[in-house]
């Protein structure tokens, strides 16, 4: 694959798209996306939270679609679409050079079908299915027209940033390793790794649990020989610890 992007990342932005408490032990997660600044000033916007009806009633939209199972949104509203966070940088949606799509769960595909001027770069074997998971056996969503660039194998799309593919959580998982100035080598795991305890959980729940156990002990193995800052999909102690829009890790 040709590089996507020509600059380097110079500044790494985390998105807040709302918080969610688990069912399952009680634990509330933030729900992230990030944004890159490149240095010749290339956007790259990593997720995008939640569709836009659960800003609008995020209680309704749960009844909807049935995420009650799982568990329960505590906060989503018009400042955690992406365009309000964005804002929060001084970018504007246009502005967004890239969309990439770790997966396609709920929490991560909310605005799948905007930044149009931006191709999408997502796993092929996600792209390849019917309609992106959504959330258990609830599909609402089609893909929209729009250009997608289907990631198969490990990759740079630009200098100083890689894409993995880290399948388990989800069939295309994909995570990413870059490198700031001052920062240093940064890993973003997204759901390939939520919090450290799913190491030790050895990923009970996941899509598929014995490929999470893989992905999660390479990208631990990156992590260390990279001496890398760990920012992880859904850990609740780093997220109250975090750096978050408009500040950034540089």
């Amino acid at each position: 694959m040709m590089p996507l992007l020509k600059g380097h990342p110079v500044s790494l932005a985390v998105l807040d798209y709302g918080l969610f408490r688990v069912n399952s032990n009680g634990r509330v997660i933030g729900i992230c996306g990030y944004l890159v600044r490149t240095s010749v000033d290339e956007h790259v916007l990593i997720d995008t939270g939640f569709p836009s009806k659960y800003t609008e009633d995020f209680r309704a939209a749960s009844d909807e679609d049935r995420l009650y199972e799982f568990g329960e949104v505590l906060v989503c509203g018009p400042d955690n679409l992406p365009a309000a966070q964005l804002a929060r940088c001084d970018v504007v949606p246009e502005a967004i050079n890239l969309v990439v799509q770790t997966h396609t769960h709920i929490d991560h595909i909310g605005g799948i079908a905007d930044f149009k001027q931006a191709p999408m770069l997502i796993s092929a074997i996600e792209r390849a299915l019917p309609r992106p998971l959504y959330w258990g056996d609830v599909q609402p969503v089609e893909w929209p027209d729009r250009r997608y660039i289907q990631l198969q194998e490990d990759c740079d799309i630009g200098p100083d940033f890689s894409v993995m593919l880290v399948p388990g959580h989800a069939p295309g998982q994909l995570a990413m390793l870059l490198r700031l100035p001052e920062t240093g080598p940064v890993l973003l795991t997204s759901d390939a790794i939520s919090r450290p305890a799913e190491i030790d959980e050895k990923f009970a729940g996941s899509m598929d649990e014995e490929a999470a156990v893989k992905s999660a002990a390479r990208l631990m193995a990156i992590a260390e020989a990279e001496n890398a800052f760990v920012i992880y999909g859904h850990d609740p102690q780093q997220w109250d610890e975090i750096k978050k829009a408009p500040h950034t890790y540089s």
